[in-house]
């Protein structure tokens, strides 16, 4: 009898022991689960990280085309500048009937244009877009004053001036009397400056769109790159 009484011992410590790591087994079972989800182990870690990279890449990666897509909307402004310039040049040469130093009236009324639109909208526009310090509203104003500024008013202005210079140089039309010089440059190039209306409207809508487009691209890549909780 004495020698059966460890036996018993011995089997009800073996159940105790066995049951302990049963309670154990269940407590670290639920102590993975938290809010109805399993907490990751350190190879779901492994996993999750390059995934992790790959989301923010992809992001990164769009906010990258975004900033394309407003680079070729600001060279797509120039152009048009660009393109009233040339046309303000061929009208001020018609009306001031010069035929001499085509090349280099049309190169600069090509390029100044150009370089002061894309400038001016990078500054006034682009920047404060990427400070967040714009509305939608001051970005269009801003844009279609850019436009009829830089897209019409300069190239007309360097028109006018680099042609009245070559029309006196070459004494292609009357030289004015004295006391009416603006007049009569004026009337001179009165049809003229009638047909700069054209590219003025074209400017004013295509710089209220072009605000409006890059206004929208923005937003949208703010969007993106922003993390959501």
């Amino acid at each position: 009898m004495a020698s059966e009484r460890p036996t018993w011992s011995e089997s009800g410590d073996a159940g105790v022991v066995q049951e302990g790591n049963r309670e154990a087994s269940q407590d670290i079972k639920m102590a993975l689960y938290k809010h109805g989800r399993l907490i990751p182990s350190l190879g779901d870690a492994k996993f999750g990280r390059p995934m992790i990279a790959e989301i923010l890449e992809k992001k990164f990666e769009s906010y990258r085309n975004d900033q394309t897509l407003n680079i070729h909307g600001t060279l797509f402004f120039g152009v048009s500048s660009s393109l009233a310039g040339a046309m303000a040049n061929l009208v001020f040469r018609y009306s001031f009937k010069v035929k001499h130093e085509a090349l280099r009236t049309y190169a600069s009324l090509t390029t100044l244009p150009f370089v002061a639109t894309a400038v001016t909208y990078k500054f006034f526009v682009t920047d404060a877009l990427q400070s967040g310090n714009i509305s939608q509203e001051s970005c269009v104003l801003r844009s279609s004053l850019i436009g009829v500024a830089c897209g019409v008013s300069y190239p007309s202005a360097l028109a006018f001036y680099k042609n009245g210079r070559l029309a006196v140089k070459y004494q292609t039309v009357p030289l004015p009397p004295k006391g009416r010089v603006m007049l009569h440059w004026l009337l001179l190039c009165q049809t003229g400056m009638k047909a700069m209306a054209v590219p003025l409207l074209f400017q004013i809508i295509f710089g209220v769109f072009n605000g409006l487009y890059h206004y929208a691209v923005c937003e949208k890549a703010y969007a993106r790159i922003v993390p959501d909780d």
